[in-house]
């Protein structure tokens, strides 16, 4: 974006110290990667765009599904060798291990297509080639998980592996008969329930096609330009700067899906901002991270566990998406909320920031960025599916990239004449889009084969109902606290790994057992969902808030508490998805073609009443509403938070009369204070 379009604060800089120690923060939830130059950059580039391209024609061809994901896996492994050191101390360069694991990576793949179908109906008695390559196959994507996400979900897989081999020594309800290696490696290599299943499916066929298609939008310009216009937007009062943040992180973060990226990016621009009305450096972390975790829960990208949702529902995607719309809007609600408290709770100013542009000027010069962003609905909406959507989409915003000389991907002398075609196509934000989409993919692509062996091995042993016979049990048959032991147990696994881990473990796991109990299928995944998400707040894998502080120089812990404080009463809103029946109306009755049959009454009043229910939550967690409240009226605010978001009309009665107490007392009682 030209420099005249930008918008500029005071005391903007942020240390060279501080980015370092956000990278630092990336780097463990992408893993420790290589940078190189000269002839090993040029040919990670090719591979990379190789990969990317190969996707790219996937998705408009008809490619055969075991051919797609060996190849998809193949690509994954040997560009995780080359770009993931195996440890710091050799970062920087491809040392020959990780050229032999790499190569072995593609021959395993290679050895599957090569041998056809009858590769497939030998999986109950593979053969020793077949042993060998299946069981290097399991190796190398433990080895490439550990490189690119670190040690616990390398130990988790291994822990699940040693279940299936050794069933007949545990003690019950865990025993099982257990699984030889050849039927073990039968099972996880020579089938599409396995390594190949459909967590390397939906990586495979939608995954990477979103993180190239994010790699397009940051290329030609659209993340700057939707800080840009957040800043423009709302800058200039003491809400504005809480508000920029919220509204930011919802454009820049629903086309990357990344929590810690969007806190990162963001971060790095509005915390000068954040800290000049008065916010504290915890505090201005914690928002900066609860927005940046929105980026997870936002359409149109949502997270990469969004994409396994669609799958193991076997629904689309325009369904996932349209489930998640009212919760992101009452998430955004409670940010907002929590925003305009802390603006009187702790008497913030009123600071004018600079701005060369209004918003109107910006969006006439870059309106084809919102194109971009809504494409895809645009498209799944005519019918399209997701997989197309996406890639129409990113044709879109290649196309548009070229109305403007400053967000071309290919430079404009390149058609003129001015550029060597080789040269300019080489240095091109083309070139960099392909590239960057494939290589952002591959710690989500190692996870997701990890991940696979861990599907692999519960569809194996039955472990899935095992496990929910035993919630169930603990839990007596009740709701409530199925609901409650789901919670917690998502958030447990949510504590070591990844979203995307936590959520496929606890899919496969945890989802049966509230199932069984009459939710609906697609609540439970949303609920399990939703939870997972909690990972990125959670110590010790609190990437969001760990970021949020290495940019403010705050507390990491400190952070990670007020980052819950803003994001805690939009995450009781998953409770209400299966406690009660209308409470699915919040996701829209889970499917975009029953719509037309929904009933939109109880639909507005369980939306309502949840919006109601998070505002009296964050009055009482902030122990502010219209004023201080005193400490009866702070109790009574958080339990009518409570019970609003508990779907019944009893507690909606209940929760609604103690709001209504509330605003009342405040009202008559006592005037307005301005500080704390």
């Amino acid at each position: 974006m030209s420099e005249d379009a930008r918008i500029h604060t005071p005391d903007a800089a942020i240390s060279e110290e501080a980015l370092k120690r956000a990278e630092e923060m990336i780097e463990q939830e992408e893993g420790v990667q290589n940078k190189f130059s000269g002839a090993m950059g040029a040919f990670v580039i090719v591979v990379a765009v190789a990969m990317s391209l190969f996707h790219l024609y996937a998705s408009y061809a008809i490619v055969r599904t075991e051919v797609m994901r060996a190849t998809h896996v193949a690509f994954a492994l040997f560009l995780c060798f080359l770009i993931f050191p195996v440890a710091r101390r050799f970062r920087h360069r491809v040392m020959p291990w990780d050229w032999v694991l790499g190569l072995l990576g593609v021959a395993v793949c290679a050895w599957l297509v090569s041998q056809g179908d009858d590769f497939f109906d030998r999986s109950i008695t593979p053969n020793d080639w077949d042993i060998f390559f299946g069981v290097a196959l399991i190796v190398l994507v433990l080895e490439a998980m550990r490189r690119a996400t670190g040690w616990i979900m390398p130990l988790i897989t291994v822990g699940f592996l040693l279940y299936a081999l050794y069933g007949p020594y545990l003690p019950p309800p865990w025993t099982h008969k257990g699984y030889e290696i050849p039927r073990l490696v039968g099972h996880l290599y020579m089938t599409l329930e396995g390594i190949f299943g459909v967590p390397v499916g939906v990586s495979s066929s939608l995954i990477i096609l979103f993180t190239i298609f994010g790699a397009f939008l940051q290329f030609s310009g659209a993340g700057k330009f939707y800080i840009d216009f957040s800043f423009a937007a709302m800058g200039g009062k003491p809400t504005g700067a809480g508000r920029t943040v919220v509204l930011a992180s919802f454009l820049l973060g629903g086309p990357s899906g990344s929590g810690v990226a969007t806190t990162v990016t963001l971060g790095s621009v509005a915390y000068p901002m954040l800290q000049k009305v008065g916010y504290s450096k915890d505090a201005a972390g914690g928002l900066l991270s609860a927005g940046g975790l929105g980026a997870i829960i936002s359409p149109p990208v949502l997270g990469a566990a969004a994409f396994l949702i669609a799958d193991f529902l076997k629904i689309s995607y325009l369904d996932v998406i349209l489930m998640a719309t009212i919760p992101t809007c009452l998430y955004y609600l409670a940010l907002f909320t929590m925003v305009e408290i802390d603006v009187r709770k702790f008497g913030m100013k009123d600071v004018t920031f600079a701005r060369v542009e209004s918003a109107w000027n910006l969006a006439k010069r870059y309106w084809f960025h919102f194109l971009s962003l809504i494409s895809i609905i645009v498209f799944m909406l005519w019918g399209y599916s997701p997989v197309l959507s996406v890639f129409w989409a990113t044709v879109v915003s290649a196309l548009t990239s070229f109305l403007r000389r400053d967000t071309a991907l290919i430079s404009w002398d390149v058609f003129t004449g001015k550029e060597p075609i080789g040269r300019g196509l080489w240095n091109s934000g083309l070139i960099k889009a392909l590239s960057g989409g494939s290589l952002s993919v591959l710690n989500v692509a190692a996870t997701c084969a990890g991940a696979g062996i861990i599907v692999g091995v519960v569809t194996l042993t039955g472990l899935g109902l095992k496990f929910s016979s035993i919630v169930l049990q603990y839990a007596g048959g009740s709701l409530l606290l199925t609901a409650i032991y789901t919670s917690l147990i998502v958030w447990i696994v949510g504590l070591a790994v990844p979203v995307t881990a936590s959520y496929i473990i606890c899919a496969v796991i945890a989802a049966p057992a509230l199932i069984s109990l009459g939710v609906p299928d697609f609540a439970a995944h949303m609920f399990i969902f939703y939870y997972a998400v909690l990972s990125e707040v959670s110590p010790p894998t609190a990437l969001s808030p760990f970021a949020a502080a290495a940019i403010t120089g705050g507390d990491p812990y400190k952070t990670t508490l007020q980052c819950w404080k803003y994001t805690t009463p939009a995450f009781l809103v998953p409770f209400m998805f299966v406690l009660d029946p209308s409470g699915t109306g919040l996701l829209l009755t889970g499917s975009f073609k029953t719509l037309g049959h929904a009933n939109w009454g109880s639909i507005a009043i369980v939306t309502i009443t949840a919006a109601i229910g998070i505002v009296a939550l964050a009055g009482g967690l902030q122990g502010w509403l219209l004023r201080k409240t005193t400490v009866y009226e702070r109790w009574m605010l958080i339990l009518a938070g409570f019970l609003l978001v508990y779907p019944t009309s009893s507690a909606d009665v209940i929760g609604t009369i103690l709001v209504i107490a509330v605003v009342a007392l405040q009202w008559f009682h006592k005037p307005a204070i301005q500080t704390s």
